[in-house]
């Protein structure tokens, strides 16, 4: 068995990063798969395994609770580390109680509905994303599957670092060399997160199961991580340890990696398809999912151009926020980004051959990733992204309810960023301005484009920066 699970993860590696990579071997007990690329991509870009892939041993959340650890009531003045991210967790983020809600009515109606043999609360298709769930044998004897998402589902498995993280002179490297996850790092930050909230090639919540009644999901990982709540505070001595926070980037990066998973979601054999159908959660909702006396199909050019009535456009809303970024980061890319979502609209439905397009966008997708990391973001830098971002809807772009939700998440979170660097005028009209664009989305049924186009002409304006050739 674990010779085929190696196999299997083997085979997912090579499908999302190609042939180009030179595998090397899985050791049993070691914490992760090491791969290298021939052109010796940076460390930061090399695919390392998930907390829920690592074999190293899971030891539960009273492990890091005690009051001189992690479970202090209050802040500890002058440590490093604030000491009270176990209450924090457990009292106010939401990820402490996420087991506890397979347990309710609708989760067991979900079930019900899918035809499960088991409750919710002890399915694996349940509870590989409402909680940490390593296999028994890696499950030490006081850790709770029913604690939910908990410290070592996002930190990994304690086994290996729990004890030497805080000797004296330890290293945030060295405890990494030991297993535990880099969650300061937004490309291992995006994939971990996007895993549960977005979706990967072991785990996604699909069609079938949104049909079965669950919610559906909007995310954005920089938003999210500020609703987490966060435990950590971002000081000089954070950035002297980890280096800076770049909260746009880490929205950038998400948004990057979030088109990258679509694509080899898309591109898979087993999850790009049910039965005879695509995998529709690929898909616009509202696309299909409205009156059929509403007639809203109109003719789309351009970015993500309808190929045409009567046909499933694939949900673009991160394309088109990965095209505002690179539009100037690296404009050569967003262009070519433009062109590959118009042939990959067309692609699904019938004109093209979809891996291949799909291909090309994520290899730009990731390339992206890479280039966003390395780019500065400096206030010039900034200020294009937000603008960037307001003149997409402004184009046309945001016509569907999926890609206007993601620009209000997207402005909200480049402008929260801008004003902690003294960027932003006026801070209390830009904060009734959000309000004011966040209104049209309160209810996604009943999304009115053209209310959301006029709210977001009134908001461009409260940056005091013309539009080009006004």
């Amino acid at each position: 068995m674990k010779n085929e699970e190696a196999s299997n993860r083997m085979k997912r590696l090579r499908r999302r990063f190609g042939s180009g990579f030179l595998t090397g071997a899985l050791l049993a007990g070691a914490p992760f798969l090491v791969v290298a690329r021939e052109d010796s991509k940076p460390a930061a870009f090399r695919p390392r395994l998930l907390p829920y892939e690592s074999k190293d041993r899971t030891l539960g959340v009273v492990s890091c609770a005690s009051s001189l650890c992690h479970g202090s009531i209050a802040e500890w003045p002058g440590s490093r580390v604030r000491q009270n991210e176990y209450v924090t967790w457990l009292r106010i983020d939401k990820h402490a109680g996420a087991a506890r809600l397979l347990l309710n009515a609708q989760s067991k109606k979900i079930a019900q509905n899918l035809g499960l043999k088991e409750s919710p609360d002890k399915a694996g298709i349940c509870l590989d994303c409402h909680a940490h769930n390593p296999p028994p044998g890696l499950r030490g004897e006081r850790a709770k599957v029913m604690d939910g998402v908990s410290c070592e589902a996002c930190h990994g498995p304690a086994a290996r670092w729990i004890a030497p993280h805080t000797a004296p002179g330890r290293t945030h490297s060295q405890n990494i060399a030991s297993g535990l996850y880099p969650t300061d790092r937004p490309v291992e930050r995006a994939r971990l997160c996007l895993s549960c909230h977005f979706g990967n090639a072991d785990r996604l919540v699909t069609h079938r199961i949104m049909g079965a009644g669950h919610p559906r999901l909007s995310f954005e990982l920089e938003t999210f991580s500020h609703l987490g709540p966060s435990h950590f505070t971002v000081d000089a001595d954070y950035e002297a340890r980890k280096g800076p926070w770049n909260g746009v980037k880490v929205w950038a990066i998400g948004q990057a990696l979030a088109v990258a998973e679509t694509m080899e979601i898309l591109r898979s054999p087993t999850r790009g398809r049910d039965g005879l159908f695509p995998e529709l959660v690929l898909f616009d909702c509202h696309g299909c999912h409205h009156p059929m006396s509403q007639k809203r199909w109109t003719a789309k050019t351009g970015f993500g151009a309808s190929p045409g009535p009567g046909t499933a456009r694939l949900n673009d809303s991160s394309l088109l926020m990965l095209r505002a970024i690179l539009s100037q980061v690296d404009p050569a890319s967003a262009e070519s980004l433009g062109g590959l979502a118009r042939r990959l609209q067309r692609a699904v439905a019938g004109d093209g051959e979809v891996g291949a397009v799909a291909e090309e966008v994520r290899t730009l997708a990731e390339a992206a990733a890479e280039r966003i990391a390395t780019d500065p973001f400096d206030d010039s830098r900034l200020r294009g992204v937000s603008l960037a971002l307001i003149d997409e809807g402004l184009s046309g772009h945001y016509k569907d309810f999926a890609a206007a939700e993601q620009s209000v998440m997207a402005i909200g979170s480049v402008l929260n960023y801008m004003n902690k660097r003294g960027l932003v005028k006026d801070a209390a009209a830009v904060s009734r301005g959000l309000l004011s664009l966040r209104a049209p989305l309160s209810n996604d049924e009943n999304y009115q484009p053209a209310e959301f186009l006029a709210r977001l002409q009134e908001f461009r304006a409260l940056l005091a920066d013309p539009r080009p050739g006004s």
